[in-house]
């Protein structure tokens, strides 16, 4: 199953957050916090949404750091998933 997102949205990926501090402790899951960092699996297709031309910036495979509280969480597969706004993205990681 794929998801294709619509207007301005992205689906994003989650990466993987180390679970040790540079000091060597382990983190507990629930002591780590969200990651921000994550990687494009899909774009839409942009176009006219409310009203405005909106071009798509990002494409599928880029990394990218996305604002903390943005999106709507998703679990399909087994796998999470974020689906947010192009303007919720903040930067492109080269």
């Amino acid at each position: 199953m794929r998801i294709k997102p619509l207007g301005d949205r992205v689906v994003i990926k989650m990466m993987e957050t180390q679970e040790t501090t540079k000091s060597g402790i382990v983190l507990p899951g629930s002591a780590k916090e969200k990651p921000q960092m994550a990687e494009v699996v899909a774009v839409g297709p942009g176009g006219m949404v409310d009203g405005k031309e909106v071009k798509m910036e990002v494409k599928v495979g880029d990394r990218v750091i996305y604002s903390k509280y943005a999106g709507t969480e998703v679990k399909l597969d087994e796998e999470e998933f974020i689906i947010v706004r192009q303007s919720d993205i903040l930067a492109v990681i080269e």
